[in-house]
């Protein structure tokens, strides 16, 4: 295993091969899942390599994030966000705190696209329904569909990681992904000046509400991650990895074993960053409950159950502007 290092800094982030669990070894399951376990346990962050995805997959859905964001406003607000959180949302669209400037980056959001047969689209169920897309963008829409595909693929291998990592069956979380949550994020951030103010930011520090991300990022630079005991460490551009992150919801199911850290974004290069998380959730009715590898009796469950959909609603709900003026 190899680290991204930071001068001065007393964490590193790792490089992890998860190619070993791929292939399906024992003994590379073992080692894999090891060195997973106290990447989680310790950082919460982690680069890997060996996830099988072909690079023409990321480079078409770089190129066409890319040629999204620069089409006319008129036409980009043309899928303008909707209430199931799919669609464009512009600059400043979306807050931590009150004492924060908006976020400084727009995106585009897709995930499952379910039609109006989709039995929880017909209950209404929330943050459900098909995907927006550009009109006369085929090439568009066929990109980042590859895109979630492909991902959705090594989401599941990440499962397969997890689990073997918390010391259970393989497939404990197969069941709660039955039909998943996952949405593939575009986001652009233009330049910030290098005079920006200390509460602006490209995306300001805060943890991910769910299972797991999976990042996607250019070599502009500029993701940082915060260190446990202050300060913090960039997470700069690996060639032919994925960041990836424990999220707040991963965090609660393992009672707080795995953690779910800070990061943020500061653009100051000049020059435009774009990048492309992943965020791959459980089925929006799944009850989160500490896992049986996660308590005993002297040490119990920290939380009660939760229902996964409902916290990731109120989540977005108090994150969103869209979501304040009474669209969703």
């Amino acid at each position: 295993m190899t680290s991204a290092t930071v001068a001065g800094a007393t964490e590193t982030i790792p490089v992890i091969d998860i190619g070993p669990f791929r292939a399906g070894s024992a003994e590379g399951k073992r080692a894999v899942a090891a060195k997973v376990k106290e990447a989680a346990e310790t950082i919460g962050f982690l680069y890997i390599t060996g996830h099988g995805i072909d690079p023409k997959v990321i480079e078409g859905a770089f190129a066409a994030s890319k040629a999204f964001f620069a089409l006319p406003a008129e036409e980009k607000l043309a899928v303008k966000v909707n209430g199931s959180h799919r669609g464009y949302i512009p600059i400043a669209n979306s807050t931590y705190s009150a004492e924060l400037k908006p976020n400084h980056n727009e995106t585009f959001l897709a995930g499952l696209d379910l039609g109006p047969e989709d039995a929880d689209v017909k209950a209404g169920t929330p943050l459900h329904g098909p995907n927006q897309w550009p009109e006369k963008r085929p090439e568009f829409k066929a990109a980042i569909t590859a895109y979630h595909d492909a991902l959705h693929g090594l989401g599941r291998d990440m499962l397969r990681i997890f689990a073997t990592a918390l010391d259970l069956e393989e497939d404990f979380f197969a069941a709660h992904f039955g039909k998943p949550m996952p949405f593939v994020r575009l986001i652009h951030y233009p330049p910030q000046p290098p005079t920006r103010a200390d509460n602006e930011f490209g995306i300001a520090p805060h943890t991910d509400y769910g299972f797991v991300t999976i990042l996607a990022q250019d070599d502009v630079g500029g993701l940082q991650v915060k260190r446990r005991g202050g300060g913090w460490i960039d997470a700069p551009y690996i060639p032919g990895t994925f960041v990836v992150n424990i999220a707040d919801m991963l965090m609660q199911w393992t009672n707080d074993r795995w953690v779910s850290t800070p990061h943020r974004v500061i653009n100051t290069t000049g020059r435009e960053r774009y990048s492309i998380p992943f965020f791959f959730d459980p089925t929006y009715h799944t009850v989160v409950e500490c896992i049986p590898s996660c308590h005993s009796p002297e040490n119990p469950a920290k939380y009660e159950p939760i229902t996964w959909g409902g916290y990731l609603k109120r989540r977005f709900d108090n994150t969103y502007a869209y979501r304040k003026e009474g669209k969703a």
